[in-house]
């Protein structure tokens, strides 16, 4: 899952794997330790608590069939390479494990909490990029700002030193002066160093700062959600849970995302630097803004729901693999609600 926070750097040319995939490691680990502070509300909801039956929540053997139950359809998509949701494979193996166990669902509770943020977040995604990305390239037209365009602080040479005039006199035929224009015609044009901010080099550097800030908010998200099956241990308090689980997604992430890696990155859009910078920062601000809310929402579903967005906007679209993202997200749920029954029953259930 690492990578789909990075998967436009990949897609637009501005990295390769190996950088894209340590970048996103590192921000998800940053994401998961910062989700110390405010995760009581997701450690809570993945529990089980207010889903199923209390007497059940408490059991290790009923947390170990939706772990196993949700780490089995993750790595089922995974070895597919299938960009499918963590949340809805948790959320599969919760309810699929408490039916086993004869427990009765609060609809209402899985309705609100669960499902509507769930739904909502990718569509909403899909909406932002849609609205957003048209009203950048268009400023970025009018300002008549290109791959070369620089601004160009430095000394200009305003006249040449004559004949027997002295180094003070010289300096004083100097001035400082601020530029915008294309960036060889700023170094033919100072003398000395100059400070120049190129709008490529610029964008490459905010656009691997957005992917940061997704990959970050993908460990903020989600490590609640699967440290809360940890707490039914009486040896793990949150804090333990969640820096258990940040490192096994680091892990995780780092060893076995080239797959996902490939159908996020090229399969689904073709995309440039702004295209991945807008996507990027959409989905970090959708995020961490559910994440403070305490929503569980996908981070899989909001960046695939940006990039969607994207190749709606551009005409870019690959509309068969985008079809086939959405029916592996369909079957997620369900997949992961047999994977967590069959592993309840596997394990013999309370006893």
């Amino acid at each position: 899952d690492n990578f789909k926070g990075v998967a436009t750097l990949l897609g637009s040319g501005t990295t390769n794997f190996s950088r894209a995939i340590l970048w996103a490691t590192g921000c998800t680990l940053a994401g998961s330790v910062v989700a110390i502070t405010f995760a009581s509300v997701l450690l809570k909801n993945f529990s089980g608590k207010g889903l199923v039956e209390e007497t059940l929540v408490t059991q290790p053997s009923f947390a170990a069939a939706v772990a196993l139950g949700a780490a089995l359809t993750v790595l089922i998509a995974t070895r597919l390479g299938l960009p499918v949701s963590t949340t809805h494979g948790l959320l599969g193996a919760l309810l699929g494990t408490g039916l086993a166990a004869g427990s009765s669902i609060a609809v209402p509770n899985l309705l609100s909490t669960f499902m509507a943020p769930l739904l909502i977040s990718p569509l909403l995604a899909v909406a932002a990029v849609m609205v957003v990305y048209p009203v950048l390239r268009q400023l970025r037209i009018r300002l008549g700002i290109h791959a070369h365009t620089c601004l160009c602080v430095g000394h200009e040479v305003v006249e040449t030193m004559a004949v027997g005039d002295t180094a003070e006199v010289a300096l004083c035929r100097e001035r400082l002066t601020v530029t915008h224009g294309h960036a060889l015609h700023c170094r033919s044009r100072y003398s000395g160093s100059v400070l120049g901010i190129e709008a490529e080099a610029t964008l490459n550097k905010m656009h691997f700062l957005s992917a940061g800030i997704v990959s970050f908010a993908r460990g903020l998200n989600d490590t609640p959600k699967m440290a809360a099956l940890l707490l039914v241990a009486p040896a793990i308090d949150s804090i333990a849970a969640l820096c258990l689980v940040g490192c096994a997604i680091a892990a995780g992430g780092y060893l076995n995302g080239r797959r996902v890696a490939e159908t996020m990155s090229h399969k689904i859009t073709a995309m440039n630097h702004g295209q991945g910078f807008t996507a990027n920062l959409l989905t970090g601000l959708i995020v961490i803004g559910a994440s403070r809310l305490g929503m569980p929402v996908s981070t899989t579903h909001v960046s695939c729901g940006t990039l969607f967005g994207l190749g709606t906007v551009s005409g870019s679209a690959n509309r068969k693999v985008i079809f086939s993202i959405l029916a592996a997200w369909v079957i997620t749920l369900p997949l992961g609600a047999l994977a967590g029954a069959l592993t309840w029953t596997f394990l013999g259930g309370a006893n």
